[in-house]
């Protein structure tokens, strides 16, 4: 069995482009004060972390993940940048950073509601906390994920696993005004189109949202769930002519300026 923490690069990078199109667009939206050092909070398999080193040049750039896979991915990717491992809701990077950027790993994370405000504090004036979240719960891909879950031969191991706590952009708003100059908060749908027709949107959600399931059941246990789970994808998801599924993906984005 794998641990819920062993999150696997090559897996997670097999969408590459669709997954770091976001990370570019919420850059897009955190533009202000010169940054001069700033940390990747979640950095993955080190794509987040390029395209920051990207929109910072000469910028101090750290990325920090709770996956030594995913470190030693971004390590070989980018040498000359000084990685991390760490848990998020324990790290206490000392600051103060002119941008902090969280894509795609708070949602992983408790305690919103004192980590923000935390990170925050961690910013320099006129610094941003940069972050975008899946917003995906309602999705027929997580749906269907919590029907397979409940079923018989794992529900118990199962129970509890599915990742539930989501709060509304008014939430975030409520929450960072307090604290910050200004809060930009918005969501995008991205409709991703997967060639491979029903496993692609498997193996998008074997790098992601299935990992935590998988972590809990042998060899055997998981190829069954997959499978499982991949009927159940069947009647949700349309083939289209060219082989591909377009993958509606719902994104909430937030850049909170001190």
């Amino acid at each position: 069995m794998t641990t819920p923490s062993d999150w696997q690069a090559q897996q997670y990078s097999l969408f590459e482009a669709e997954r770091t199109r976001p990370v570019r667009d919420l850059l897009n939206g955190a533009e202000g004060a010169p940054i001069r050092t700033a940390v990747d909070l979640g950095c993955g398999p080190g794509n987040s972390t390029e395209t920051l080193v990207g929109f910072a040049p000469g910028a101090s750039v750290i990325g920090v993940d709770n996956s030594q896979d995913m470190i030693d991915a971004a390590r070989k990717r980018m040498p000359h940048v000084a990685f991390e491992l760490a848990d998020i809701a324990a790290w206490d990077g000392a600051g103060p950073y002119d941008l902090i950027l969280a894509n795609a790993s708070l949602q992983w994370v408790r305690g919103h509601d004192t980590l923000l405000p935390r990170l925050v504090h961690k910013l320099s004036p006129g610094g941003r906390l940069a972050i975008q979240m899946p917003d995906n719960l309602d999705e027929p891909a997580h749906a269907h994920m919590r029907t397979v879950a409940a079923q018989a031969p794992w529900r118990q191991r199962l129970q509890g696993v599915e990742r539930t706590a989501r709060f509304s952009a008014e939430w975030y708003y409520r929450l960072l005004k307090p604290h910050c100059a200004r809060v930009d908060v918005w969501r995008t749908t991205y409709h991703h189109a997967l060639e491979g027709g029903v496993d692609a949107v498997v193996e998008w959600f074997k790098g992601s949202a299935l990992r935590p399931f998988l972590a809990k059941l042998d060899a055997l246990e998981q190829e069954d769930f997959l499978n499982r789970y991949r009927c159940a994808l069947a009647s949700a998801y349309t083939v289209l002519d060219d082989g591909c599924v377009l993958l509606p993906f719902p994104r909430l984005f937030l850049v909170a300026t001190r």
